[in-house]
């Protein structure tokens, strides 16, 4: 149950321009599973991850069986480097417009 509740308008605008604005889908060269992804800069990258992208990640997968459980802010290096490659090829824009 989130512990905060967005009423406002401009709250609601806020946090769609955090978290879904500009959005680019990217697909792991491994696995095909999709997130959406806004990279800021070349140091800052957003990432949002849906239950069927997580599903159909072998390496989380892999991480959620270990005895200890996945660690929460442990990420997938396989999509780090299909993120890194559709930047590189022109196909992910890096830049934040209007601070977003």
């Amino acid at each position: 149950m989130p512990s905060f509740v967005p009423a406002s308008a401009e709250t609601l605008e806020d946090q769609r321009l955090y978290t879904s604005a500009r959005l680019t889908e990217v697909s792991c060269l491994d696995c095909l599973a999709k997130v959406g992804v806004k990279k800021n800069s070349d140091h800052h990258t957003s990432i949002q991850w849906n239950e069927e992208a997580v599903r159909a990640c072998p390496e989380f997968t892999r991480m959620t069986g270990s005895p200890t459980g996945r660690p929460l802010h442990q990420g997938c290096p396989r999509m780090a480097a299909s993120i890194e490659a559709a930047a590189r090829d022109g196909k992910l824009p890096i830049g934040a417009e209007d601070g977003y």
